[in-house]
């Protein structure tokens, strides 16, 4: 069995809308019960800014509350790209990256 993975990471933000839900739910519910990929975690920031150069942040003085999400998963190669044309369809242009890693496996 290979042991290697490729790792897909997805930069968006708490409050972006997918088609039906809100984007991050959609993303985890492609990945977890269309695709099955290995594993997926999801990181809640506590700022950041993108293209716009808008910042998001958490702070006492905010009401609303925009944090960016970075949502990352793994598998095989194979389940990874077949996971990342389905995302394409999502995903704003420009926000996944991807690269090739080993899995340690057991012995």
């Amino acid at each position: 069995m290979s042991n290697e993975v490729m790792i897909v990471r997805i930069y968006i933000h708490e409050t972006e809308h997918g088609r039906r839900t809100n984007l991050m739910d959609e993303i985890v519910s492609l990945l977890h019960d269309q695709q099955r990929v290995r594993g997926v975690t999801v990181f809640r920031g506590i700022v950041g800014f993108g293209a716009s150069g808008a910042v998001h942040a958490a702070d006492a003085l905010r009401i609303t509350v925009d944090l960016p999400l970075v949502i990352e998963f793994f598998d095989t190669p194979e389940v990874a790209e077949a996971a990342m044309e389905l995302l394409n369809a999502i995903v704003p242009a420009g926000h996944m990256i991807y690269w090739n890693a080993n899995c340690r496996t057991l012995t």
